[in-house]
């Protein structure tokens, strides 16, 4: 059987305390409009000045656009559902959902070994950082980031869609993620559990390895600039990238390197909020809104905007 018994999900929701549903609104309200927000004026800042198309600014507005699809696919559906009674999603919502995601998953973990990479060329080789990282390889890296998302993606919502689901339709969750849907499977997830494992493997760990390796180097760099001023800016910048990325691989790797028996939809669900929701809230203040070159950029977004 191909098809779905199934034709709509129910969503459990982050919580079944209705006490918490208002608080819980107003949280993921706030989250969604500052990632969404802060997103969109790196977007609207890099793209209306000229300096900032160089290969540094250019992943850092992929990236941008990354959390927005992200979020946007899930808070404002979870939001809906907070506010009504009805907490369903069709079955062809609930894979277009998982799809985007996802996609916006696998691309944001090869952007930042990706970014990272350019960060150790530009601190590593400053002389030969023009010549290295050029419009072509800028073009070949950010080709190379959306083969993988989109192949990833591919691979587990077709998985997914093999896959029989008669009943219950309950998602103990609040969106449509892996996990949750391989519980409620009536048919065999052995394959989906392998190939969760291996993206899990080889984009989550490796792409975190690389990312590691990369700011390794640029730390070892870092320890050569003569003044103290000069180490404790890089430090700085340094430490909070790698807080940030420290923060979206564990619990991409702990919740999916597990087997569908051995979930626990309670905690994964806070899990699930950190590189799903919170991330993508921290990523312009980290990567951008803390760089004097980019308050100077969008400083001229407000003033156009202003006149």
């Amino acid at each position: 059987m191909n098809h779905s018994i199934i034709t709509e999900f129910i969503f459990l929701g982050f919580t079944k305390n209705p006490e918490l549903q208002g608080i819980l609104f107003l949280v993921f309200l706030f989250i969604y409009l500052v990632a969404f927000l802060g997103n969109m004026l790196i977007v609207i800042a890099i793209i209306y000045n000229n300096t900032f198309h160089t290969p540094m600014y250019v992943f850092l507005l992929a990236l941008a656009i990354v959390d927005i699809i992200c979020t946007t696919s899930i808070i404002p559906e979870m939001l809906g559902t907070m506010l009504t009674s009805a907490k369903t999603i069709s079955y062809g919502g609930c894979m277009s959902q998982l799809f985007i995601f996802t996609w916006s998953l696998g691309a944001e973990m090869v952007l930042f070994t990706t970014m990272a990479y350019d960060r150790y060329i530009a601190i590593c080789f400053p002389l030969h950082y023009s010549t290295i990282m050029n419009h072509h390889m800028c073009v070949a890296l950010l080709s190379i980031v959306m083969a993988i998302a989109v192949t990833n993606s591919w691979v587990h919502t077709g998985l997914i869609l093999r896959l029989t689901f008669c009943g219950p339709n309950i998602i103990d969750h609040f969106f449509c993620e892996i996990p949750p849907l391989l519980a409620l499977s009536c048919s065999s997830v052995r394959i989906n559990e392998v190939m969760v494992y291996v993206a899990d493997v080889t984009l989550a760990i490796g792409d975190f390895t690389l990312t590691c390796i990369s700011y390794g180097y640029i730390i070892a760099a870092i320890l050569r600039i003569r003044t103290a001023e000069g180490k404790r800016k890089a430090f700085s910048t340094c430490s909070s990238h790698l807080v940030v990325v420290s923060l979206y691989y564990s619990p991409v790797i702990y919740t999916y390197i597990r087997p569908a028996s051995s979930y626990t939809f309670e905690k994964d669900k806070v899990v699930a909020a950190l590189y799903a929701l919170v991330t993508p809230a921290l990523n312009p203040i980290v990567y951008s809104f803390r760089n004097k070159e980019m308050q100077a950029g969008i400083k001229k977004v407000f003033a156009f905007l202003k006149h």
